[in-house]
């Protein structure tokens, strides 16, 4: 992706953001490129642009559970995919809270795989949407002595965390 194309990118968040009568301080765009195996090739096949906006009040593009931030990086994706012809990831994040609550999901699995690993008992987590589960799979995936279980339906589907029998 070319530094032209990531201006059109800030450039269209900004709009959107306007048109939503939104005030934001500032938007920053990077790239971040594939992963790349040990062989130099490519791990996925698509870039991944991630979009950092500060505002005052972020909570109104946050949503509950972050449920709004995760919508409107949808309709992001859509936007500049139709506009740029490219095929993407979007990642966006306002105010840090994504990072933020990316460390406390890891922080509440390693909890939850400590707990488990010491009673020897499952540990059911809160029900959670699936990219929130996604982060604690990937971190109790790190552990051999525990194992991790998605169970339920919808907005009640939470994680079983378990230990290695």
């Amino acid at each position: 992706m070319e530094e032209k194309e990531l201006e059109i990118i800030k450039k269209t968040t900004e709009e959107l953001l306007e048109n939503m009568t939104i005030k934001a301080f500032t938007v920053v765009v990077a790239l971040l490129l594939p992963k790349k195996e040990e062989s130099g090739e490519a791990l996925g096949a698509k870039d991944s642009i991630i979009i950092n906006i500060a505002m005052e009040d972020p909570q109104m593009l946050i949503g509950q559970n972050g449920q709004t931030l995760f919508e409107l990086s949808r309709l992001l994706r859509i936007i500049l995919q139709k506009k740029l012809k490219n095929d993407f990831y979007v990642e966006l994040d306002i105010n840090d809270y994504k990072k933020n609550k990316v460390e406390y999901l890891k922080n509440m699995a390693k909890d939850a795989a400590d707990q488990v690993s010491l009673t020897k008992e499952k540990k059911i987590l809160p029900p959670m949407p699936s990219y929130e589960r996604r982060v604690i799979h990937m971190e109790l995936a790190q552990r051999k002595d525990v194992i991790g279980q998605s169970q339920g339906e919808g907005f009640e589907r939470c994680i079983i965390v378990s230990p290695v029998v």
